[in-house]
């Protein structure tokens, strides 16, 4: 019994390594972002203003995103069955898709807003090892049809501690709801007993996190500014969830701007755990980012 059991030990040990090594590259790219915007707001802002002074000054905010990102990470059956990597063995690529986001700014330092994205993608390509998913045995060779589809869907309140004519640093909280669903399945034709096989499980994962944005205007005019954001939160066992972004804008009146940048990272955890039937997903999305914001 000692000999099997100390190899699935050491399994785990270095798969722990694996996932410590993959976060701190993204734990750094986040401090950086948080202090780069701390420090922005804090030496540009001139104080004494009035909210008619703000070059940001709104109560409505609608925005549109076109997001090209680039998923990867690992998927796991409730029961455990390894992990399945989303690039090497399902060859998952890059996919566009769209943000939206309705910013209600209902006093001059009280912010409620929406937002939803849709993560969806899915590949059909031949399998070059053997995996387990939900029970469901797929060897090496069968062409599969995968699909993840994880829409994220948000509320969140901001409240913004500094204020000024040149722009604004928020922090707040935000529930995210992760509706997911993950399917992989090869047809009938493709196994050797001449059977279909086929497994497909879901996964509701509510995830409240908190965070700064802010936004700074590089002009004493709302022509150019940048802003960001970074929001996380860890679990325990049951996961964490950490993401950053930010975008340089150009604005063409008081009401229209375009904005260009990078979503640096969204990633989300959660671990499998068989006897509520929670799925494992290590799911990390990151690419450009181009869209529109209309203010009123």
């Amino acid at each position: 019994m000692k000999a099997t059991h100390r190899p699935a030990s050491g399994d785990r040990l270095a798969t722990n390594n694996r996932s410590r090594n993959e976060f701190t590259p993204l734990a750094k790219r986040i401090s950086l972002l948080i202090s780069r915007v701390f420090f922005l707001c804090i030496v540009g802002f001139v104080p004494g203003v009035h909210a008619q002074d703000e070059l940001d000054a709104y109560t409505v905010r609608f925005e549109g995103y076109w997001l090209y990102p680039s998923p990867s990470g690992t998927l796991q059956g409730a029961a455990g069955g390894g992990l399945i990597d989303l690039q090497k063995d399902l060859a998952f690529n890059s996919y566009s898709t769209g943000i939206g986001r309705l910013d209600w700014k209902f006093t001059r330092k009280n912010h409620l807003y929406f937002q939803g994205i849709r993560f969806k993608s899915s590949k059909q390509t031949t399998l070059s090892r053997t995996i387990t998913f939900q029970g469901q045995t797929f060897s090496a060779g069968l062409v599969t049809q995968s699909s993840l589809d994880s829409p994220l869907y948000m509320i969140g309140y901001q409240y913004d501690i500094i204020r000024r004519r040149r722009g604004n640093l928020g922090i707040g909280p935000r529930i995210q709801v992760f509706d997911t669903h993950a399917s992989i399945s090869a047809a009938a034709q493709v196994t050797g007993t001449g059977q279909a096989v086929s497994a497909s499980a879901s996964m509701l994962a509510p995830i409240p996190v908190v965070g700064p944005q802010g936004r700074f205007y590089l002009t004493d005019s709302p022509r150019f500014f940048i802003e960001g954001s970074a929001y996380g939160m860890y679990f325990g066992g049951y996961g964490s969830y950490y993401s950053a972004s930010g975008d340089f804008g150009l604005g063409f009146t008081k009401h229209l701007s375009v904005n260009a940048g990078y979503a640096l990272a969204s990633r989300l955890d959660v671990h499998n755990k068989e006897s509520t039937n929670r799925i494992g997903l290590s799911l990390t999305q990151r690419g450009p980012l181009v869209g529109v914001q209309l203010s009123f």
